[in-house]
């Protein structure tokens, strides 16, 4: 690529056409094996986050710098912190500023996705001998500005990475087409969010199920003090007609146990306090739990759950990518702004319901909570919530593989 006309076009007219970075303090580069990957857009910045999270579980001591366009708004980068070490937007191409953050950070592997390379950044990058990926790369990625306005711009910017991803097989044609060895090249799905699923032990697990002994059960999942009415006058009229059903409640914010546990006894339903070590006997009709530290092990339990914080305005939802990937069919309310993409997708599927209000929920809850009704559902969240594992489980592999064969030759002692 160093040999490239249109790079070294490239390279002398944007020292002009580009403002280098201001300098900055940057954090003191850590010991040991650094991953850099960089997102072309939010989406792909969370979908980032993720994958570092599993790749720091699978690989103790590795560590990841995420960096994006700028574009991230502050939840998307919150969320990419939760597995990044590091969240910086990268937005200028200036040759010096490239030198200067390779100089700093001096990666052991560059994982780049989506459009907008910027080409002095990543070629530089090629220069230093380090394993590169391009992941996550559609048609609409070739259209991109930056790389149309010389003539063999587009290919010098594709052909520095080892390796590369594209999301169709149309989009595969056209790397190839550019000029890219087509033994580059590979086809797989997109590239999204994947968080780890949260966990339980098998005793819990066990313990639970014995005590359920086969009775009709669902979730509510992260309740707000304004929806505890409505969920358990859903659960009330579910109860006339599956009169063995079990609810169990978590809260969205353990200040209201109080609130909930003042409306059950109004209701004068039974309830049991799962915290407090409370044994779920037969006549228990709500199990109460007071923050959703143990989410991992009621998604597993229920077949059917209402994911709350949506059904009244001004909480925008929670993810429901963990209750569909641990298999439970989903209802949700229509204050899901927050997550609103994903819920869309679900929905479309069939594998989430949404609802406006405790009638609504209670329909459901009578049609829904057996669990060969709800098994459909679940299947079709499972597909959805696992759709985007394929690449980020590729790209985990590739990754440790090549910082394997690159060993000791660019850690830093």
């Amino acid at each position: 690529m160093a040999r490239s006309l249109s790079l070294a076009a490239y390279r002398a007219l944007s020292r002009h056409r580009h403002e280098p970075s201001e300098g900055q303090s940057e954090p003191p580069r850590p010991e040991g094996e650094l991953v850099w990957a960089h997102a072309g857009d939010p989406a792909r910045l969370v979908a980032l986050g993720d994958l570092a999270e599993r790749l720091k579980l699978i690989r103790p001591g590795v560590q990841v710098l995420l960096t994006h366009d700028g574009s991230a708004p502050p939840d998307k980068i919150a969320h990419a912190r939760r597995g990044g070490d590091w969240v910086a937007a990268l937005t200028t191409d200036h040759p010096s500023s490239a030198m200067q953050f390779l100089a700093h950070w001096t990666p052991n592997l560059c994982l780049w996705t989506g459009a907008g390379i910027l080409v002095n950044t990543v070629s530089a990058t090629a220069e230093t001998g380090i394993p590169m990926i391009l992941a996550d790369i559609d048609s609409a990625d070739f259209h991109h500005r930056r790389h149309n306005w010389l003539p063999t711009l587009k290919r010098a910017s594709f052909d520095v990475f080892d390796t590369i991803f594209a999301c169709t097989d149309a989009s595969a044609r056209e790397i190839v087409r550019l000029g890219i060895a087509g033994a580059k090249v590979r086809v797989t799905a997109r590239l999204r969010g994947c968080p780890t699923p949260p966990l339980c032990t098998d005793d819990d697990l066990a313990e639970i199920t014995t005590d359920l002994a086969g009775r009709p059960v669902w979730l509510a999942a992260h309740i707000r003090r304004d929806e505890i009415a409505a969920v358990l006058a859903a659960h009330r009229t579910a109860l006339r007609l599956s009169h063995r059903l079990v609810l169990i409640a978590t809260l969205a914010d353990r200040a209201d146990r109080e609130e909930l546990v003042r409306a059950l006894r109004q209701s004068r339903l039974r309830f049991a306090n799962w915290d407090n070590g409370d044994r779920l006997d037969d006549n228990i009709q709500v199990l109460i739990c007071d923050s959703g530290e143990d989410l991992g092990l009621w998604y597993r339990t229920a077949p059917l759950c209402f994911l709350a914080s949506s059904l009244t305005p001004g909480h925008g939802g929670i993810n429901p990518y963990d209750a569909a990937s641990l298999g439970s069919a989903i209802l949700f309310g229509p204050n899901v702004r927050d997550h609103l993409e994903l819920y869309e997708r679900l929905a479309k599927a069939g594998a989430a319901r949404k609802i406006t209000d405790s009638t609504n929920l209670a329909a459901a809850l009578v049609e829904l909570v057996a669990p060969d009704k709800a098994a459909a559902m679940a299947l079709a969240g499972w597909e959805i919530a696992t759709e985007g594992a394929e690449l980020t489980d590729t790209l985990i592999e590739l990754v440790q593989t090549r910082l394997d064969a690159a060993g000791a030759d660019h850690a830093r002692p």
